[in-house]
């Protein structure tokens, strides 16, 4: 089962997770002080803020459960003829995964991925920017 996931920038993460905690009647699955997640079931999101991106919208994705649906979801991307940068080995919001990113025609970040286990330090992940111009330069 796949789960939809938004990557939020905040300028007050705690002001944001105690309202986010409210309208999901949880507190976050992961805290940490410049990261949360919440991953939920109803509704049936992966919802994250982080004060180490812009404000806003970062990205959207896919949170999916196993190798096989990852490689579905890749393969629809490369389908739509859309540039694909894959990570095999991601160490990023607290979290190693194998992930695909990629960008639709207006350049919105789209990143599919699978979480393997927690990690210890927040990671990096690729520059957002670049695959913003290149989802709108197609």
């Amino acid at each position: 089962m796949k789960r939809l996931h938004l990557h939020l920038g905040v300028s007050d993460l705690p002001r944001a997770v105690a309202f986010y905690s409210e309208l999901f009647a949880t507190a976050p699955t992961v805290s940490k002080p410049d990261y949360a997640k919440w991953r939920l079931d109803d509704p049936m999101v992966n919802f994250a803020l982080s004060t180490r991106v812009e404000k806003g919208l970062d990205h959207l994705g896919i949170d999916v459960e196993n190798d096989s649906e990852l490689d579905q979801v890749r393969d629809r991307i490369l389908r739509a003829g859309a540039a694909l940068l894959e990570e095999e080995e991601a160490n990023c919001c607290y979290a190693r995964s194998r992930k695909h990113w990629t960008a639709d025609p207006d350049g919105t970040v789209w990143e599919s991925f699978l979480t393997h286990d927690a990690a210890s330090n927040y990671g990096e992940g690729p520059d957002v920017r670049v695959l913003r111009e290149a989802g709108a330069a197609r």
